[in-house]
């Protein structure tokens, strides 16, 4: 066999032995790529995704569309030639597993943690969508979620609504926590609460219950050596009318600026997408307020790769998504629910130098 030949071989197949061996050597990486986009407008899975009845409705056109990132599972481990692959893909990224699934938390731990996130941020985008209306919604602020060893439990249970803690009447979770650390640990906390079954009730006949029981818990200290009963809070509406938001297999509290969207536009005669594809991302806090939220790049790929021209982007995702925009995708800056309506009238009328753009500073 000439020389040359035979050096050829041995590099081919020691090429091929090292691929093998790439397949099996695991590495501590999983991947983010484009997810699903589903426009809050339409219909997803044979029924409209906003269900809005006892308040009247207007006809829409064009998207409103939310976007998603899809990740590998926390039981998945990569091999190096996938994380090669994924390295060097434009539209995906290969990031440490312990990015996504921090402290070994299980893919159950976080499927869960992901739906209350969903149903919170549903929950703030019906509240910032009928405030932007000038819709009065009830604020309620109600046990989230009672610590196993805390000392609370037994007496809160998840659901009470908070109305008051040591006399000092609430309005939103940080009050509560504020009027706990004040307390030296220790000491007792009184709370003024409608018992979990009173409150779901009310929100159902859409009022606010008479009914409140005094509860005592005693403090302890935390790590930072603050006064703490071992619960977590959550905000809460009692809203005028009823709006469903049906979107299955969604987790997560990105989708919230859109949901918000869409229910303004139902909610209103004037058409606010004039017909265009306009797609984005964002939390939603119920007062409107637009936070960023992870795997912009992925997002803004899925959202051209559908069609769409525009991206509403937070605000704080601005840079990020500013450094490799998809051709044909304009971003466009949004801090509050405020500010992408005003932007989506601006997109309607083509007023396209009016839009606050996106930059890499």
């Amino acid at each position: 066999m000439p020389r040359r030949t035979s050096t050829m071989l041995a590099s081919t197949l020691m090429l091929i032995a090292l691929l093998c061996a790439g397949v099996f050597i695991k590495v501590p990486y999983s991947e983010m790529s484009p997810g699903p986009t589903v426009n809050t407008l339409g219909d997803h899975g044979g029924e409209p995704v906003l269900q809005i009845s006892g308040r009247k409705t207007y006809g829409t056109s064009g998207h409103l569309n939310m976007t998603t990132v899809r990740v590998t599972g926390a039981d998945y481990t990569m091999n190096l030639p996938e994380a090669v692959v994924g390295w060097l893909s434009h539209d995906r990224v290969v990031v440490p597993h312990e990015t996504l699934y921090p402290n070994g938390k299980t893919e159950e731990q976080s499927s869960q943690e992901n739906a209350v996130e969903f149903s919170g941020s549903q929950e703030n985008a019906k509240a910032a969508a009928l405030r932007e209306l000038k819709i009065p919604v009830q604020a309620r602020v109600l046990v989230a979620k009672v610590a196993k060893d805390s000392m609370a439990r037994g007496s809160l249970h998840v659901g009470d609504v908070i109305r008051s803690v040591d006399g000092k009447p609430v309005s939103d979770t940080d009050d509560v926590r504020k009027l706990v650390i004040a307390r030296k640990p220790g000491e007792k906390v009184e709370f003024t609460v409608v018992p979990a079954k009173e409150a779901a009730a009310a929100k159902k006949a859409r009022k606010e219950s008479k009914r409140t029981e005094q509860v005592t818990v005693q403090t302890r200290a935390n790590e930072d050596g603050e006064a703490v009963v071992g619960i977590e809070t959550g905000a809460d509406h009692i809203f005028p009318f009823d709006i469903d938001i049906k979107l299955a297999d969604v987790g997560g509290p990105s989708a919230g600026l859109m949901f918000a969207l869409g229910i303004v536009d139902k909610l209103t005669r004037e058409n606010l997408t004039g017909g265009k594809f306009v797609a984005g991302t964002g939390t939603i806090e119920d007062d409107g307020t637009v936070g960023p939220i992870g795997g912009i790049g992925m997002k803004t790929v899925g959202a051209r790769d559908k069609g769409a021209e525009f991206f509403l982007t937070p605000k704080d995702n601005c840079a990020a998504a500013a450094k490799d925009v998809p051709d044909g995708l304009t971003l466009v800056k949004v801090e509050t629910i405020a500010d992408a309506v005003d932007s989506l009238r601006d997109i309607r009328a083509a007023r396209t130098s009016d839009l606050p753009s996106c930059t890499e500073n």
